[in-house]
């Protein structure tokens, strides 16, 4: 499998490090920048990811920024995509079983890369469960496909 991944400029360091943890689990990444540290814009490389992963191009994937607020605010523009912004495994596995989360977002400034390899690792592990839990999801794309419930 190949997760898209992208970041602004406070999160170069640890796209890296993450990257690198993908693929020692066996997954392959499409790295969507940036590449430097010089000032960048997170919502274009949220854009870049979300409207890949929206476009089926890739299942899921990764943003990250200063805070991961901004970047997923920015993905969940893009329709089809529900970006969740998680600072602990618990909250992680938990928006990939009830909400069916399709990208993770992190921060940069906010977890160091041991906890953010935990999260992911939880992330990746856990499935949607679909049930009662496919209803909220329907509810979600009926309000981005109507603008109402």
């Amino acid at each position: 499998m190949t997760i898209a991944i992208g970041c602004d400029h406070a999160a170069t360091a640890l796209k890296e490090e993450l990257k690198s943890h993908l693929r020692g689990r066996g997954y392959d990444c499409k790295d969507y920048g940036v590449f430097g540290e010089g000032k960048a814009d997170y919502p274009l490389s949220a854009y870049q990811v979300a409207a890949a992963v929206a476009a089926g191009e890739h299942p899921l994937g990764l943003l990250l920024c200063g805070t991961g607020v901004g970047i997923s605010i920015a993905a969940n523009k893009v329709k089809g995509i529900r970006a969740a912004c998680c600072g602990d495994p618990y909250s992680a596995r938990l928006t990939r079983q009830h909400n069916d989360s399709n990208i993770l977002c992190m921060g940069a400034r906010v977890v160091g890369p041991e906890l953010a390899k935990m999260i992911l690792d939880e992330w990746l592990n856990a499935s949607f469960e679909g049930g009662r839990h496919q209803i909220r999801v329907d509810m979600i794309r009926k309000l981005e496909s109507t603008g109402k419930l």
